[in-house]
Parts: structure tokens; C-alpha cells; sequence
């Protein structure tokens, strides 16, 4: 009988560890709900807690509480605040996807579909010769950053005047003339 008792806080201890599938990605069951959150692509630390915030509000799940340690359906629950925060109060500026321009509306993406919507809209931008999209197509800065001195690649160290890279070169040695 004491046997028992000393394993059911062993498998109780595993559960709570556990890996915990949410939004396609998996995350260690030991976080609390913001920080496991915050691991999904997509999702912020400012989003992660408004989602834990809401989820406390509407479904009685506590914020601190380990994620592991929820059951199948407070996990669905949590996945659906996920897929539509705006229905359930998230203000639209914690959104990603605000006023999207084929559709006007609010939307939040996660995920493989984050990363599918922004490769879509950048071969968009390049498929309309815009500006953006001839830097996107050549692997150039794109929102003005300057390139002259950082994000450099290779060799380069950097821009020599004329008289210092004329006394830097290496002289070639003179060719004999045997003729």
C-alpha cells in the first residue's frame, strides 16, 4: 500500500513535465501559461500574457499555473483564444495581421501559416517590382537601414581613402627584362 502511494506523486510529477503540443509546436510543460506561449511563432510576451489574461477571465484557467499540468479540453480551450484573440477582447493593435489588405480585416497568424503569409506577401512585393521587393530580390537592407558599414558579409573591413590604400598595397615586383 505505501508503494502506491510513493509512485502516485511520481506519475503525477511526469504529467506535470511533460511535452505539451500547442499551435503545431511543442513546448516543455514545466512553463507557466505566458512563457509557454511566448515560444510560439507568432505570439509575443505582450500577446502571451493577454492571452493568459483572457483565458483566466473566460475559462478559470490561472495564468501561473504549468502548462503541463492542464487537461485536453483547458488546452482547447487556450488554442481557441489563440486562433481568434479578437473575439474574446484582445485588443487589435497586440494583433499582427491589423486591417490585412486582400480582406480588411483583424487577424492573428501563428505558426506555418505566419511564415507562409510573409514569404507569400515578399514574392508578391517582388513579382511588382517595387522598390521593397527589388531589395528583397538582391538580399539587400529593406526598411533604410544604412549598408555602408554594417551588415557587411566576406572579407570587406571597410572604405580606405585613395592615398592610405595606395600605401597599403603591395608593391609587384619588377619583371626582368632579358632581352
Amino acid at each position: 500500500m505505501s508503494e502506491e502511494r510513493q509512485n502516485k506523486p511520481m506519475m503525477k510529477k511526469q504529467e506535470e513535465l511533460s511535452i505539451v503540443r500547442i499551435a503545431g509546436r511543442d513546448i516543455n510543460g514545466a512553463f507557466p501559461i505566458p512563457k509557454a506561449l511566448n515560444q510560439v511563432k507568432g505570439i509575443g510576451l505582450n500577446m502571451a500574457h493577454a492571452i493568459a489574461t483572457v483565458t483566466e477571465r473566460v475559462h478559470n484557467i490561472k495564468k501561473n499555473v504549468q502548462i503541463g499540468s492542464l487537461t485536453e479540453a483547458e488546452i482547447d480551450k487556450l488554442e481557441a483564444v489563440i486562433k481568434e484573440p479578437a473575439k474574446f477582447g484582445i485588443p487589435t493593435y497586440l494583433l499582427n495581421r491589423q486591417r490585412e489588405p486582400e480582406t480588411n480585416q483583424n487577424m492573428h497568424l501563428v505558426g506555418s501559416d505566419l511564415i507562409v503569409k510573409q514569404k507569400q506577401e515578399i514574392e508578391a512585393e517582388i513579382r511588382k517590382q517595387s522598390w521593397r521587393g527589388y531589395r528583397h530580390q538582391y538580399g539587400q537592407r529593406v526598411r533604410g537601414q544604412r549598408t555602408r558599414s554594417t551588415g557587411r558579409t566576406g572579407d570587406t573591413i571597410g572604405v580606405m581613402k585613395k592615398s592610405a590604400a595606395a600605401g597599403a598595397a603591395p608593391a609587384k615586383p619588377a619583371e626582368d627584362k632579358k632581352k
